[in-house]
């Protein structure tokens, strides 16, 4: 066998390896995506929430309503009223201010 046969064939190998791990890689890349994340109830506009673990005292009701339900999206299932998020602004920054603080813990 010459050494240009050997080259040639070693160039096809390395083809057809390199082909192979394409092919692999792009099956890989056609995985499902991942299911939604269930969606808890949100607190009822009328129940206080849990205490937190900082001091929301001052705050309006609806506000610690808000960050309750913003906290424990940040720490599983999304928990979102969407009626009060578009229509209440003080439940709407309570839910925006629990995510992302509870999201930092």
């Amino acid at each position: 066998m010459t050494l240009a046969l050997a080259l040639r064939r070693t160039v096809a190998l390395l083809r057809a390896a390199c082909a192979v791990a394409l092919m692999a890689l792009a099956a890989a890349c056609a995985t499902p995506p991942p299911a939604p994340a269930p969606v808890a109830p949100p607190l009822p506009a009328n129940r206080e929430p849990p205490p937190p673990n900082v001091n929301l005292s001052g705050f309006p009701l609806p506000y610690r309503q808000g960050y309750a339900d913003g906290c424990a999206s940040a720490k599983g299932a999304e928990r979102k009223d969407g009626t009060r998020f578009g229509s209440d602004p003080n439940y709407r920054t309570g839910w925006q201010d629990g995510v992302t603080l509870c999201k930092k813990r």
